[in-house]
């Protein structure tokens, strides 16, 4: 089965899988199998003041609605684009009074987009909202009492004159955004912003180690090809991050996306030895092994604690000793030293302390790539800040080699005309040019960069997000 813009893919049945796609063509790294702008999307909660409501853009003014206060848009071309869906929207939120969270707003902004066009297959779509999996059978006590909160709200700020559902139906719509929500990102990439229903998206099934990777570019989800994929070949996305051992991942898996993983990855338990590394020589004890674990989940959720509180140096603290223990039994592939890694390389950048910050950002480079899909996104976005810390330590030939392996990633994972994209080619060309100027003479190129930097402000890294980084697919 194909339809107009979708013939790259076809739908397909399996017992062990039900539905799934199949590439109909030959497809190569960094192609794009196929574009899909959403069915229905809302802003998070949380940044409903900052992100346009139409293009999810962060901007630094954004223009309000007139009568309802609450949406907000880069200008009047995407208030007029926005209106269609935002018209009932308006209405019902002056209607209700307050705002309601965004599972409420994006599950009315469905069912009204369902009101307008029916519940059969709207254009470009292989599948109907209707028929995405909702898994609410499968809902544990905690999350049918979330539901029936959630259907209670539904119906209070339903307006009264539109279609009425039934409540089978309003559940399966909370049920379908839970399990189909995908994440959509800042313009950059950098920041999740919203949810939003992808149906064709939603047919695609997982892979812990995944020949496809989903990207929000320009209003878009593309799904991209990580490597060659055959025609006839199913396509596959991670739902879920591949940095846990295969038990984890598994447990994962099953309580948020309700099945059991088959992945090759997670049947050969592959690179979990790598995960759970420890030195060989000399190689410790299964009592000390599990003295430092402990040790480190303990100094982990009190490292958690502190960046949440803004406790910065208390962080970087806790991690010196931490990596301190860590370094006389883990290898350097090992989850729980890598975690600590990551964190105090991204706190020490933020604090300046650059020099610090870098070393240990190439030893989580080095622990990553051992580790990641070499066409991996996340690989790409974590070489890619290791190369700007490496940068700023004024390690050139390190940090341009870095930018420039991220940049690699980036064409196959993002694309070409991606932001992101587009700012590591100038950050690339910038480092390449100073790379030349260093080999011809490292005493000039020195003084140089320090008078640039003394006559202009440092380019100050982000300040740590207390939110985790931007997954693939939404989860409440």
């Amino acid at each position: 089965m194909t339809i107009g813009g979708m013939e790259n893919v076809e739908v397909f049945t399996s017992e062990d899988k039900g539905r799934g796609l199949k590439a109909t063509k030959e497809f190569w790294a960094a192609d794009i199998i196929f574009a899909e702008r959403a069915y229905s999307a809302v802003v998070f909660d949380s940044l409903l003041n900052f992100v346009c409501h139409t293009c999810f853009k962060r901007q630094e003014k954004l223009h309000r609605c007139g009568q309802c206060k609450f949406a907000h848009y880069c200008d009047r071309t995407c208030q007029k684009d926005a209106w269609l869906n935002h018209k009932n929207e308006c209405s019902a939120i002056k209607r209700y009074g307050k705002v309601p969270n965004e599972n409420i707003r994006l599950a009315a902004r469905i069912m009204w987009r369902v009101e307008r066009e029916g519940t059969g297959l709207t254009e470009g779509c292989l599948v109907a909202v209707d028929d995405l999996q909702s898994h609410v059978e499968h809902f544990g006590e905690e999350e049918q009492k979330a539901l029936r909160a959630d259907v209670d709200t539904f119906l209070a700020y339903w307006p009264p004159q539109s279609q009425q559902f039934s409540m089978q139906y309003i559940s399966h719509i909370f049920g379908v955004i839970s399990c189909n929500g995908f994440t959509l990102s800042d313009q950059r990439g950098l920041q999740a912003v919203g949810v939003g229903i992808f149906p064709n998206l939603g047919l695609v099934n997982h892979d812990c180690w995944p020949n496809c990777t989903a990207i929000f570019n320009n209003g878009k989800i593309e799904l991209r090809a990580l490597g060659k994929i055959s025609a006839g070949e199913e396509l596959t996305v991670s739902y879920i991050d591949f940095l846990n051992i295969s038990t984890e991942r598994k447990q994962q898996l099953k309580k948020q996306y309700y099945f059991d993983c088959t992945c090759e990855h997670c049947q050969k338990a592959l690179k979990d030895d790598l995960f759970l590394g420890l030195k060989d020589d000399p190689k410790p004890s299964q009592e000390v092994v599990k003295e430092i674990v402990q040790f480190s989940k303990d100094t982990v959720e009190k490292i958690d604690k502190a960046r949440s509180e803004g406790l910065y140096h208390e962080v970087v603290k806790l991690c010196r000793e931490c990596l301190q223990k860590q370094d006389t039994v883990f290898s350097d592939t090992n989850l729980y030293m890598l975690r600590v890694l990551s964190i105090v390389s991204e706190i020490l950048s933020y604090l300046q302390a650059f020099e610090e910050a870098a070393g240990y950002a190439r030893r989580m480079v080095d622990g990553y790539m051992k580790l990641y899909h070499p066409n991996n996104a996340q690989l790409g976005m974590a070489v890619m800040r290791a190369g700007l810390t490496n940068w700023h330590a004024g390690n050139i030939e390190v940090g341009h080699g870095m930018i420039c392996k991220a940049y690699a990633i980036l064409l196959v994972t993002h694309g070409p005309s991606h932001p992101i994209t587009k700012d590591l080619e100038a950050m690339r060309v910038q480092t390449e040019m100073e790379l030349c100027m260093f080999r011809q003479n490292q005493f000039m190129y020195h003084k140089m960069r320090e008078a640039a930097l003394n006559n202009q402000p440092m380019q100050v890294m982000a300040e740590p997000s207390k939110e985790p980084a931007p997954t693939l697919f939404h989860k409440k």
